[in-house]
């Protein structure tokens, strides 16, 4: 609700990587209850997922892309960090990623315009 991004760029994705994110964003927000909305991604769903006691993780149903606020800010990255580019390789993304994130988190006001939709807050202030 504060517009704050979270992120963590890795290699692949899975369970484990899923595990020290959940721990990255529990060790920056130790004093908050976070409501993460997820889709059904299998790091996302893993039995074995050790989710942090301050974080509760809301499935959003399958094939609903619509309802998931992160899509909004990939959209953001690709038209502000991405537009009419090619690269040669995967490590020039990961760079211009590393660039543009930082960019993209410092901007509270954009990421709550991005992701701040009635249902999610009022989620926070049910959680509240």
């Amino acid at each position: 609700m504060e517009g704050e991004l979270d992120w963590m760029i890795c290699p692949k994705m899975n369970t484990e990587r899923m595990g020290e994110y959940l721990a990255q964003v529990r060790a920056a927000h130790p004093d908050e209850f976070i409501v993460m909305v997820v889709d059904g991604a299998s790091s996302h769903v893993a039995k074995d997922l050790l989710v942090p006691e301050n974080i509760r993780l809301l499935r959003l149903p399958s094939y609903s892309p619509e309802l998931n606020p992160q899509e909004h800010v990939w959209d953001e990255l690709r038209e502000k960090e991405f537009p009419n580019r090619v690269f040669s390789d995967l490590a020039s993304v990961t760079r211009q990623l590393e660039q543009g994130l930082p960019k993209l988190a410092a901007d509270c006001e954009r990421l709550r315009s991005l992701t701040a939709w009635p249902w999610i807050i009022s989620l926070n202030l049910k959680a509240t």
